[in-house]
């Protein structure tokens, strides 16, 4: 089984970690994509960590990009397969990560974009304790028809971001999710954004910044 790791920023204020927020960036591309998000956070976070891991497998469908997990995006059931096969191996690393730093689970943000949204949501959700704050950007929820089933405690929030224009994942899957997360007791806060494709914009970068200060806040 393959090694997570990737692009890392230690705390802005020059201490040790009270937070932790990983970043799960999406098919066919590296951690490093999301190191520009991570440091658009980072200055108004200063006691904060950031890490960004590379997904664990060569992307069959870019050939010098990463996958979490095989796409071809004609069958919706490779969603679930997917995200459950991957799902041990981002938990392990989770884990070690929150144990390494001295912190626990409550103190841990997961953020993802794409296919790293379907794996924040598929994973986070699951957790024996949930984390802070699940931010998906243009993503989707897996095995919706058992969350109620699988989902051990909801978050304190769930927040989903989706461009009205994206042509990769389209914004119905983020009303979906919505529905099924407020249906299994989860708090979602759901933000389309006018315009916008498959991305993250100046807007809903702030909408994450938001949420992540709020969420740590609300840990203290």
């Amino acid at each position: 089984m393959p090694l997570l790791d990737g692009p890392r920023l230690a705390p802005a204020s020059g201490g040790a970690a009270r937070k932790l927020v990983v970043l799960l960036h999406g098919y066919g591309a590296y951690g490093d994509d999301l190191v520009p998000l991570a440091e658009a956070f980072a200055d108004s976070l200063p006691d904060v960590a950031f890490l960004s891991p590379h997904a664990p497998f060569p992307c069959g469908g870019a050939p010098f990009g990463r996958e979490w997990f095989p796409l071809s995006f004609r069958d919706p059931s490779e969603f679930s397969r997917g995200a459950d096969a991957a799902r041990p191996l981002l938990e392990s690393f989770l884990a070690a990560e929150l144990e390494s730093l001295g912190l626990g689970p409550g103190d841990l943000a997961l953020v993802g974009f794409s296919q790293g949204a379907m794996m924040a949501l598929h994973t986070g959700l699951r957790r024996p304790a949930a984390p802070a704050v699940i931010i998906g950007y243009s993503g989707l929820l897996p095995a919706t028809e058992r969350l109620d089933m699988e989902m051990v405690r909801p978050p304190p929030q769930v927040v989903l971001i989706h461009g009205e224009d994206d042509e990769v994942v389209p914004a119905p899957y983020s009303q979906i999710a919505a529905e099924a997360l407020s249906l299994a007791g989860a708090r979602v806060d759901s933000h389309m954004r006018p315009g916008l494709g498959h991305g993250v914009d100046a807007e809903g970068a702030a909408i994450g910044l938001a949420s992540l200060a709020h969420a740590f806040a609300r840990g203290r």
